[in-house]
């Protein structure tokens, strides 16, 4: 397989309020969210970004993104700099989070329109792409709701199948099953083995280990904004259960800093 996207060296650093001075019980002000973060990807693989909350999976793919820009270090993607070309990079990447909300007064089929003419769809490629994801997602029967009045599981289907309008070839997806019952988060899941089963790249990020084991080729466990292991998971596993290998790195890492 062929390198896509490499991570070189990414650092982003955050000021901290007053406030969150207080909840985080430090004088400190800043936060290292991302420290000298690098990794590689292969064209058609599912690569894993799995660690706690707060170790810094959602500000690395904000940076691959192009949402923030990184205090220091690049991401190439597909040829293109998220520093130097992040216009480019939008064009290739579709990028889901759920913390990005559609709007509650707009319906799937104006949003999925929308937002194909944004990223200049022609019409007859339109037409048969959201014919084609409304069946396989079941959005056809709600195309004229609001989103407003959307069930949770739906709004979530309706926002991948937004994300992907113009068939980019590096899907970014953070925490992709958060929050859905379990039978979206298969509707979902089954997806990501379908995309990448064309070729497509995933780069998702998560703290939940039977999804790792479930999609991922390769996985970078990241703890405190630092990647402490990249590889498959064979060999990062080593025998153990993922679950109990990531809780010995996470002790071992914790020691160091101690």
């Amino acid at each position: 397989m062929s390198e896509i996207l490499r991570v070189e060296g990414l650092c982003k650093t955050f000021r901290l309020s007053r406030k969150q001075q207080k909840i985080e019980r430090t004088d400190r002000k800043e936060i290292v969210a991302v420290n000298n973060l690098s990794f590689t990807a292969n064209q058609g693989e599912i690569f894993g970004l799995l660690g706690p909350n707060g170790a810094g999976k959602t500000t690395t793919l904000r940076m691959l993104s192009t949402l923030i820009r990184p205090d220091s270090g690049d991401a190439i993607l597909d040829g293109y700099s998220v520093v130097n070309q992040p216009e480019e990079v939008r064009g290739k990447i579709g990028f889901l989070t759920s913390e990005l909300k559609l709007e509650d007064f707009f319906t799937p089929n104006y949003l999925f329109d929308f937002f194909s003419q944004l990223h200049h769809v022609d019409e007859a490629t339109m037409r048969e792409r959201k014919k084609q994801m409304f069946s396989r997602f079941g959005i056809d029967r709600f195309a004229e709701v609001k989103v407003a009045n959307l069930s949770t599981g739906m709004k979530q289907k309706l926002s991948l199948v937004i994300s992907l309008v113009h068939d980019p070839d590096i899907i970014i997806f953070d925490e992709p099953t958060n929050g859905l019952d379990v039978l979206t988060a298969r509707t979902v899941t089954d997806y990501l083995q379908e995309l990448r089963d064309l070729g497509k790249t995933i780069i998702l990020s998560t703290h939940i280990f039977s999804l790792v084991e479930r999609l991922c080729d390769r996985v970078g466990i990241i703890i405190d904004g630092q990647l402490t292991h990249c590889d498959t998971l064979e060999n990062i596993c080593n025998g153990q259960t993922l679950e109990d290998r990531f809780f010995d790195i996470y002790k071992e890492k914790k020691g160091e800093q101690e």
